[in-house]
């Protein structure tokens, strides 16, 4: 397989992530956004919306983070990471849904402020940063992961965004349950860490 990424993007370590948590050989390709490598007529026939990452699996080309999840879950069978029971692949998507919107539009937003200098109102992102760290943080009182006693996709799903949201200035220190995730995550057999920045909080 072979993941189309970027090292700074979290929605790329996401997916690169689940690979190396599967234990699923990949090469890495770096696409550079810099240069606008992303909008070039050949990286436009792998994903017409011009984002990373994209995997391609021997000709079967998936582009989105979350879509990528589903379908290495799906294709390996995979269903301590992504449950067939309706109830539990229903909490599944729910938190995919939160990482598509929550996540990205508060810690991630913040870290492209940062990061990117992308022109984005700090203080909102890092105030919806805020409520959705504070949802998270009750949703683990008393469980390890999200849906329970082991990970899912779910985790890994929100995984990247929030271990750096240091880097836009947003605070962990309040978030005991989160941090404590954030620790067992970085414990599990084959995880591979996101490239730090020295910006924000963590400079």
């Amino acid at each position: 397989m072979k993941l189309y990424r970027h090292p700074l993007s979290g929605h790329s370590h996401r997916a690169q992530l689940f690979l190396s948590l599967l234990g699923v050989p990949h090469e890495l390709i770096d696409v550079d956004l810099k240069a606008g490598a992303h909008k070039a007529p050949e990286f436009l026939k792998l994903n017409p919306f011009g984002q990373v990452p994209v995997l391609d699996d021997n000709g079967t080309v998936i582009s989105d983070s979350n879509a990528i999840l589903v379908y290495l879950a799906k294709k390996l069978g995979r269903i301590d990471w992504l449950p067939e029971d309706p109830a539990l692949a229903a909490r599944v998507q729910k938190w995919l849904s939160v990482a598509a919107g929550d996540i990205a539009f508060g810690p991630a937003a913040a870290r492209l402020v940062t990061v990117f200098g992308a022109p984005l109102r700090a203080e909102e992102a890092i105030a919806r940063a805020h409520r959705v760290l504070s949802q998270i943080d009750a949703e683990l009182s008393g469980r390890d992961f999200l849906l329970g006693a082991r990970p899912t996709i779910a985790d890994v799903s929100l995984y990247s965004y929030v271990s750096a949201a240091p880097e836009g200035n947003v605070d962990l220190g309040n978030y005991g349950h989160v941090r404590a995730w954030l620790s067992r995550i970085e414990h599990l057999p084959g995880f591979v860490g996101f490239q730090k920045t020295a910006v924000g909080l963590a400079a």
